[in-house]
């Protein structure tokens, strides 16, 4: 919990603040059964009118006191929970923005959703009421089990005989509070990811009916959410009931012994009232623990989840400040690569070797799961190669500042992403200067700036959700035009033009041909492919072929099979 309460640090003040109120206002609850003992032992027994509106006065006094710093200490403690939840949201969010793919994909989405929202949460709610009452509960108990001995100890004597077995007890549920609440946390996860897949795939869901199946899905997570939490909940339940059973025992012997001293005039009245006081006050504070545990088993178990996150080692991107980066295209060499992912044993590339001068295209195919978007993932280093080099304009990729690397590239990768916002709003994210002209240009040229004008509103027509407003092909040329309004010096295109049109595309490339670019292209397409510079084919993560469109159809039964598929209407 240390890693994520030092977020707290920099608001001590008003944390200070709150704790010195909260101690100044136990403090006047701690001194008004005094105060009752004395309006009974000097005013009502003595039936003297003046002390009981002296000593009343000082106890209302004393109230207001009480209620003032109660209602100001809860503002400062909120100002300190509600700042500290906001820094620990924003250090969280930046940290998974630092995270490599490698380390990004060790944890699933919904869990990063949860981390992110419901356990910052129940953390800075923990600080709220550690500020409020979480500190002052354990104080107001010991507090009045020490007034009660300097009342009389022979009655306090009673209220420490559970203390033992309670002190015990509490630590005990909360070490099993710590470890339950961790797996309803984890069970709000996997809820999280079924609710997050069925968002994004309701139009499929829809289309093949499966809705009372993904509901019947859901109602199994949701029921294992249901069935833990309530098992928690029920565990944590039990501690109120011991906790008062102890204290009720204890307050009914300090009654019995009371009585029995006053009767034998050994204590006075007053002395008798203020330890029932005190021991009210305890059983009060104890009553508060269940509900206190409760708060801090989900915050602890919030807290070891947040931390997995804040300290991730390896794996972790560096982001340099970005030297002036250079304009024209780059050349590209694979010596000997070879990759697999963290966690596996399997190749998915294998000695590839191959090599783009500067300013040309190589369009690369093959079959599902050949390695192509992987091949392509290795040049903004969202993976590192397992074994070999990979070059660019002449250097190592590991020797770019990361900014640099990437400012020279830009990429459109196979499914469309787009955000929430204007068109201009979408296109600009590849480039946050970008002027209306540079928008404009980059819309020519990925041959969407015609449906964009056809628009009512133009470049300011938002985009809903995802792109769900509009078609394949429109997302796809949108993201193209994104990643051309960056002038990059190297274009990846991983199989994104595969929701346009024959007409679309040739005039797509007729406008690529004046960028001064390196260009990768993935596709499936033959008619793409003749347009390349050279022609990589991969199968099985090594590469089977390379050439221009004649070489492979003379050399390669393979792109011979592909090429016959497509002029007989078949897909490859």
């Amino acid at each position: 919990m240390k890693t994520v309460f030092r977020y707290a640090l920099p608001y001590k003040w008003p944390m200070f603040i709150a704790i010195l109120l909260m101690l100044l206002e136990l403090s006047v609850e701690l001194i008004q059964p005094l105060l009752i003992g004395r309006i009974i032992d000097e005013g009502i027994m003595k039936e003297d009118l003046n002390t009981v509106l002296i000593w009343g006065s000082v106890m209302m006094a004393l109230a207001f006191i009480a209620l003032f710093t109660g209602v100001v200490n809860s503002y400062f403690a909120a100002h300190a929970a509600q700042s500290f939840g906001y820094d620990l949201r924003q250090a969280l969010f930046r940290r998974v923005q630092t995270f490599s793919l490698a380390a990004f994909l060790r944890f699933p989405t919904s869990s990063l959703i949860t981390r992110l929202t419901s356990d910052v949460t129940l953390a800075q709610t923990a600080l709220f009421m550690g500020l409020r009452i979480m500190a002052r509960a354990p104080l107001m108990a010991l507090g009045s089990l020490i007034m009660a001995f300097v009342v009389s100890p022979k009655l306090a004597v009673f209220l420490l005989i559970g203390s033992p077995f309670l002190a015990v007890f509490l630590v005990v549920m909360a070490r099993k509070g710590v470890r339950l609440f961790g797996q309803v946390q984890r069970r709000l996860d996997g809820v999280n990811q079924l609710v997050q897949e069925n968002l994004q795939a309701v139009r499929l869901i829809k289309a093949y009916l499966r809705g009372v199946f993904e509901t019947n899905r859901f109602s199994k997570a949701a029921s294992a959410l249901k069935k833990d939490s309530v098992h928690a909940m029920r565990l944590m339940e039990l501690i109120l009931p011991v906790l008062l059973f102890i204290m009720n025992v204890s307050f009914m012997a300090v009654l019995w012994f009371g009585a029995d001293e006053v009767r034998n005039s050994n204590m006075p009245v007053g002395d008798v009232v203020a330890v029932v006081n005190y021991t009210m006050r305890m059983t009060s504070a104890f009553s508060m623990f269940s509900f206190l545990i409760v708060i801090f088993s989900r915050a602890k178990a919030s807290s070891d989840r947040m931390e997995e996150l804040l300290v991730a080692d390896g794996d972790l991107e560096k982001l340099e400040i970005a030297d002036n980066c250079q304009q024209g295209a780059v050349s590209v060499r694979f010596e000997h690569v070879s990759f697999r992912y963290p966690g596996t044993t399997e190749d998915v590339l294998r000695d590839v070797s191959f090599e783009i001068p500067a300013g040309e295209k190589l369009v690369i195919m093959g079959a599902t799961g050949s390695g192509k978007s992987t091949m392509l993932q290795l040049l903004p280093r969202m993976f590192t190669a397992t074994e070999g080099t990979v070059w660019i304009d002449g250097k190592n990729i590991a020797d770019w500042p990361l900014n640099t690397l990437r400012n020279l590239i830009g990429y459109v990768p196979q499914q469309s992403m787009l955000f929430t916002g204007t068109i201009t709003d979408n296109l600009s994210w590849g480039k946050p200067d970008a002027t209306a002209n540079e928008i404009e240009e980059a819309g020519k040229k990925a041959q969407i700036h015609s449906s964009v004008m056809n628009f009512t509103d133009g470049y300011e027509t938002r985009v809903g959700q995802r792109g769900v407003n509009l078609s394949g092909g429109q997302k796809q040329r949108l993201s193209i035009a994104r990643a051309l309004i960056r002038k990059p010096s190297l274009l990846i295109l991983d199989d994104s033009t595969s929701a346009l049109d024959v007409k679309t595309e040739s005039s797509l490339w007729d406008a690529l041909q004046e960028e001064d670019t390196t260009m990768l292209i993935v596709t499936q397409k033959i008619q793409t492919a003749q347009i390349a510079d050279a022609i990589l084919l991969l199968s099985d993560g090594e590469i089977v072929g390379y050439g221009t469109h004649e070489e492979l159809l003379q050399t390669s039964a393979f792109y011979r099979e592909i090429a016959k598929s497509q002029q007989n209407g078949g897909v490859a």
